[in-house]
Parts: structure tokens; sequence; C-alpha cells
């Protein structure tokens, strides 16, 4: 491509056009040309590309292009003056790349009946997805072309008849609310790494410090004493001043808390607990900032989708935890574990404050477009400064939200938290055993999450209400496999039960999960801190009562007590919960 004023030497050229694209057309000299559709009087080309670094819109005007005359069949002999001739590798329309010259022509000068198309002439191939066409060369003296440097060293121009910008890599137009989600989605697999590791590594430190299993209990529940301070205090924190700086927080400390735990443990017992409640202090305000994030930056249409990918990463936290812990404890002893998970935070840390806003409209990197999607046409609302906590407990789908969450987390903190001591104990599987097949029923809730976050995305953009249905399963599925487990006789059964119950779980995401965004988008967060608040009671008692149980009586007790709340929490929901704005 040469500078204006100069000729363009044409070769081959191969153009992508649909017929929706009304009011543009590119030909070469005399080219016949026929009427398609109706157009208006003013039309544009956008999104095309010259090279991998030129990008342009295109306006129309009245000046571009002017009819010469008029074939003796009717058709209209159509010549053009306006034109850009770029050789290179070129996108015509996003994702779609082929290569050759191609010229653009645009017009307006309004051409009766529509936009044009080439007709079936001169050896000129056409079908219904692209015209290709041989091109001569073009004298551009009278068009208005700038240049930018390609990297191969030579000139390409580009027709400034409307907007130009610099075209930027396809991964640099990435949906920044996914960008979002993925960084949430991290976060949570950090979460879960430092928290599980805590499981497998109790083993070889009950035997080295002689811990009995009602110790062993205490030690597994004091996690939650700090849990449960943050919930509602970070959901009340989020929804005030964002939740980046709320998650931001809770990701550095407990990742300090993770670091400091070998430590805190050859003190004493009573300096493990309090590190382990501090360690919960920071992992209590992820949930709420998480909730308050995505209920600014996610549309309702990708609500269930978002939800699933975030808490998959909690699963997947604790399949690697799960998976890489008896390695290190293998190799490096059991202090390894606290060491190198807890370390991890850094990393994740600095990608946050980089990358991450509370919400769009803090975001001066974000698009337009992508704005508007976000926004929906809804009105942006002033940040929470007083929580209207009378109106908030009058309602009866925020009780059904916090006893079903409760209902939920008895059954989840247990298999999560004593997992690896049933294997071990129960069904007599090693220390790497124990951890590898802990991995199975993480994995499979990991994959049922985001399918079950499909499913509820694509009946919710039908108009179906979702949150029952989904969260009915999440609780009969676990109480219908826990109740199987009872009578296995094989410990493959008893994994393979152990896998379908949390798999089942996983339905959760998009029922109880996303229900605090349904009911009141504007307290997602406090809501998610008071339900999550019954929750972490409920892995708090769990977690000890499972060890006062098992001193006293066996695992069956445990699974009956677990698949009882499943039963009453179903009730509940399906009772008393909704899937309707109850909290403006």
């Amino acid at each position: 491509m040469t500078m204006a004023g100069k000729v363009c030497q044409g070769e081959q050229a191969i153009l992508l056009h649909k017929g929706e694209r009304s009011g543009i057309a590119v030909l070469h000299g005399n080219m016949f040309y026929r009427k398609l559709c109706s157009q208006t009087a003013n039309g544009f080309l956008s999104g095309y590309t010259c090279g991998r670094y030129l990008r342009s819109t295109v306006h129309l005007d009245e000046n571009t292009l002017k009819p010469l005359s008029v074939s003796p069949n009717g058709r209209q002999l159509i010549s053009s003056v306006s034109l850009c001739h770029c050789k290179k590798s070129h996108k015509v329309f996003p994702r779609q790349r082929s290569r050759g010259s191609f010229g653009y022509y645009s017009f307006s000068s309004p051409v009766p009946g529509g936009c044009l198309e080439p007709s079936d002439k001169d050896g000129i191939g056409k079908n219904s997805t692209s015209a290709y066409y041989k091109s001569e060369e073009y004298d551009i003296t009278e068009a208005k072309v700038d240049s930018l440097p390609s990297p191969d060293g030579a000139n390409e121009a580009i027709l400034v008849g409307g907007d130009m910008q610099e075209a930027v890599p396809l991964w640099q137009d990435f949906p920044k609310r996914w960008v979002i989600v993925l960084l949430c989605f991290a976060a949570f697999l950090l979460c879960n790494m430092d928290r599980v590791n805590m499981s497998i590594a109790i083993l070889p430190m009950s035997k080295e410090f002689n811990w009995n299993s009602a110790t062993v209990g205490l030690i597994q529940s004091s996690f939650f004493w700090g849990y449960l301070l943050t919930q509602i205090l970070g959901g009340i924190w989020a929804d005030k001043i964002g939740g980046k700086l709320v998650l931001g927080f809770g990701v550095v400390w407990w990742s300090v808390a993770t670091v400091l735990t070998p430590i805190a443990a050859r003190f004493g017992l009573p300096f493990l607990l309090i590190m382990r409640a501090f360690m919960g202090i920071g992992e209590g305000v992820a949930m709420p900032a998480m909730n308050n994030l995505l209920s600014k930056w996610i549309p309702v249409s990708e609500r269930s989708r978002s939800l699933a990918l975030v808490y998959s990463g909690m699963y997947l936290g604790s399949v690697i935890g799960l998976a890489f812990s008896p390695i290190l404890i293998n190799k490096f002893g059991w202090p390894s574990v606290f060491y190198s998970f807890g370390s991890l935070g850094s990393i994740w840390f600095a990608l946050w404050l980089r990358k991450a806003y509370s919400s769009p409209k803090e975001d001066p990197e974000l698009s337009k477009e992508e704005k508007k999607i976000i926004m929906g046409g809804s009105i942006s609302k002033e940040p929470v400064t007083v929580i209207p906590w009378r109106l908030i407990l009058s309602k009866a789908p925020v009780w059904a939200l916090i006893i079903s969450h409760f209902c939920h987390n008895w059954g989840t903190f247990i298999l999560l938290t004593w997992m690896p001591t049933y294997y071990n104990q129960v069904l007599k599987f090693n220390l790497t055993e124990s951890g590898l097949l802990c991995v199975l029923p993480w994995l499979t809730m990991a994959a049922f999450a985001n399918i079950g976050g499909w499913i509820a995305d694509t009946l919710v953009s039908k108009g179906l209400s979702v949150t029952t249905i989904m969260q009915s399963i999440g609780f009969l599925g676990p109480a219908f496999f826990l109740t199987q487990l009872i009578h296995v006789k094989t410990p493959a059964m008893a994994v393979l039960c152990m896998a379908c119950s949390q798999g089942s779980d996983a339905f959760s995401q998009s029922g109880l999960y996303s229900n605090h965004q349904d009911i009141g988008p504007r307290y997602a967060g406090v809501l998610l801190g008071l339900s999550n608040t019954a929750g972490v009671l409920a892995g708090v008692f769990g977690t000890a009562a499972t060890g006062y149980i098992l001193q006293r009586g066996s695992w069956n007790d445990v699974f009956k007590v677990s698949v009882a709340l499943y039963i009453i929490g179903t009730l509940v929901w399906n009772l008393f919960s909704t899937g309707e704005k109850v909290l403006d």
C-alpha cells in the first residue's frame, strides 16, 4: 500500500460480506451491481481491519459514490473514488480471518432500493457468504488517507471517513466482567487450598502432638470462630466501600495466617487455635465481598454461570490442596503445605490491585459496549449507607436463606473437614490414598456446579425461575447418597457415594448461593453475610459435634444427622423462598 496520491497495485482479494451490511459494496473498475435489500439513507461499515493493527469505522456521505450510467438490462454501472487498499492478512468480521488484498468503497448517494451486490460477470465468483474478485489499479489521489507503521516496515493506509482506532490483540478484548470473575475464582481457589491442607496435615500433626479425636475436632472447628465473626461485618463493609478492598484484605490476611500456622503449632495448642481463628477472619469476608462484586459486574443473564465458576474455584482448591498436600508432607514434612500454599496469596494480590475495580463505573478501561451489557439499562444507585435491618429481617425469603444455609453447610463442612479421616480410619486408606481419593468428590462438584450454572442461565433466559428446583436437587441429592453410604460394604462404593453426594450438592450454587442477588441485589453482601453466618455456625457445631459423636457413636450416626438437616432444608426452601426481588 502506498500513501495518498499514489497508485495502489491490485491483487487477488477476498471479502466476507453478509447481506445485512446494508449500504456497503466492494467493487473493481466498472462492475455491474443489482439491488438486494432495503436500506436507510445512511449506513456504515464497522469492524473492518487492515492487517493486524488498523481498524476503521467508515461512515457514508453523499460525495463518495456516484452512479454513472444504467446498463441495458436496467442495472446500474457504478464507480468510486474513495478507497482503502491494504495488502495484509486481515480480519473482515470479528473472529473471521482471510488472506489477500482488498478495497473499501463506501456510499450513500442513495441507490434506490437498497444495498448492492456483485452480479455474476467477468469471472467473479460469488456465493452467500463471500464475494471473490480481481482488483485493478486505483488512483487514490483524491482520497483522504492516513497511515500507521507496520511491523514489516511497510506503510498501511486506512480510509478516514469515520473513526479510526488501533486494533488490539484478541486477549485484550476479553470481557472485563469475566476478568473479575476469574480473579474471584482464583481467590476462592486459594481459599480452599489454604483451608483443606489442615484436613491432611492434621493426621501427622495429631501423631506428633498426641491429639485425640475431640482435640482434632476442636482444632478443625477453631477456624470457624474467626470465620463467623466477619460474615456480617464483611458484607456491610463490602456494601459500603466496595468489594475490591474487602476481598483483597481477606486474601492477604488469611495467607499470612496460613504461613504462621506451623509456628503457632510449635508454641502450643492455644496458639494454634488462635491462628486458625485468625485465618477464619480473613476467609470470612471473601464470600460477602465476592457477592457484592458480582452483583455489580454481572448481568442477570450470566449470574448463575459466573457464580458457578467462582464457587468451582473453591472445589478445585480442595482438589489441589488434597492432591498436593500428601506429596509435600511426605517429601518436606507437614509444615511445608502451610508455607507453600500461603505464599501464593501475594501473587494473587498483585494482580488484584492492578486489574480489579469494585464496580464497572470505577473502571476507566471498560468499554462503553460492555458497560451497556452490564448495566442492562438499569439506573445505578448510590452506595449503601444505612442497612435496613428491620426490613431485611421481616422478610420470609431472608429467613429461608438463613435456615437453608445452615442445613446445607452442616453436611458440606463435615465432608470438607472429616473426609480424609473417614477414608483413613474407616476405609483404611493410607495418607496419600486418602488425599487423592478426596479429590474425586470435589472434581465432581466443580463439574456439576458449572453444568448447573449453564442450565440455570438457559432457563432464566427463557423466563423461568430456577432457584427452587436447583436447590431442591442440592438438598435431596446429598441426602439420598449419604443414606446409601450408610449401607455400602466396599471402599469403592463409599467413594462413589461421596462423589455423587458432592456432585448433586453443587447445584446449590444456582439455587441458594445466587438467591441473595435475586431478592436484594443492593444488599447482596449483607444478605450473604447473614445467611453464611448461619452456615458458619453449622460448620462450628457440625465439625465439633462430629468429633463428639465419633467418640460415642459411629460414622453412620454422623451421616444420619446430615440427612435429617438436608430434608429440613428442602421443606423450608420450597415453602418460603422466592426468586423475585423483595428488597430494593
